[in-house]
């Protein structure tokens, strides 16, 4: 029984081109013809062991790349005015085509492999699930729903909505922070009574725009009395309250 021995496989001859090319680091658009012939053919010898089917193809590309390198040898036209077409040109193309097939293949592989790691599960839905019927149909539901009764449902929702306010607290006004404060206000006592000197109780509050700012004032007034700011008198039970400073001008 004859053993064949495969230094490396391919799987073809422009597969094994494209290791030659990888393996010089060689641009594909440049081919060093003469290189890569001679590594070539190297390769070729060390295949006489293969069956003649497999080993036909890579002699059929021998033979192109000999072609090849025997043009390439051959001195160039002396007319300039045409450009002859390099050798090399149909192979680069066949190369790049079978390079775009392999990386195609290799995708592919690699998404069979993916594809390989997923697991399927069959849909099991419970016997319950599957004989649930739902207990009305919207359908039949709606079937006799007209415009007038959608106007009755959305004023029997707004009337609701109403009743849910509070008739009292919804009139309630806001409560806002006055802007006056007693250190304030008496500051400004203690500026009046030092250029004033005397005054009325009943005329100081007159003066105040609004009903804080009389109760500020008052507090404003016993807290001066205290310190001994201002003194109070009144000639009689109903007399009028008059207020002297003790603030120096």
């Amino acid at each position: 029984m004859e053993l064949n021995v495969k230094l490396q496989v391919f799987e073809g001859p422009l597969d094994l081109l494209l290791h030659l090319l990888e393996k010089n680091k060689v641009n594909i658009y440049d081919i060093p013809i003469v290189e890569i012939t001679e590594q070539y053919m190297e390769y070729v010898a060390a295949m006489q062991r293969q069956d003649l089917d497999t080993l036909s193809e890579f002699l059929v590309m021998a033979a192109t790349l000999l072609d090849i390198k025997s043009r390439m040898l051959l001195p160039k036209s002396a007319d300039e005015g045409e450009e002859e077409e390099d050798p090399r040109a149909e192979l680069v193309e066949q190369l790049l085509e079978y390079k775009m097939y392999k990386s195609m293949a290799y995708e592919l592989k690699d998404r069979q492999i993916d594809a390989g790691r997923v697991l399927f599960k069959p849909p099991t839905v419970p016997d319950e699930v599957l004989s649930y019927e739902e207990p009305a149909d919207p359908g039949e539901l709606l079937s006799d729903l007209t415009l007038a009764k959608l106007r009755a449902i959305f004023d029997d929702v707004m009337r609701r909505q109403d009743d849910r306010i509070d008739k009292v607290r919804s009139k309630f006004g806001r409560i806002e922070k006055e802007s006056v404060t007693l250190e304030r206000k008496m500051v400004q006592l203690t500026d009046f009574a030092r250029s004033h000197r005397s005054f009325s109780f009943s005329s100081l509050l007159e003066k105040q725009p609004g009903r804080v700012e009389v109760i500020v004032t008052f507090l404003a007034v016993l807290e001066l009395m205290r310190t001994g700011e201002l003194r109070v008198s009144q000639d009689g039970t109903f007399g009028e309250i008059e207020i002297d400073s003790t603030i120096a001008a």
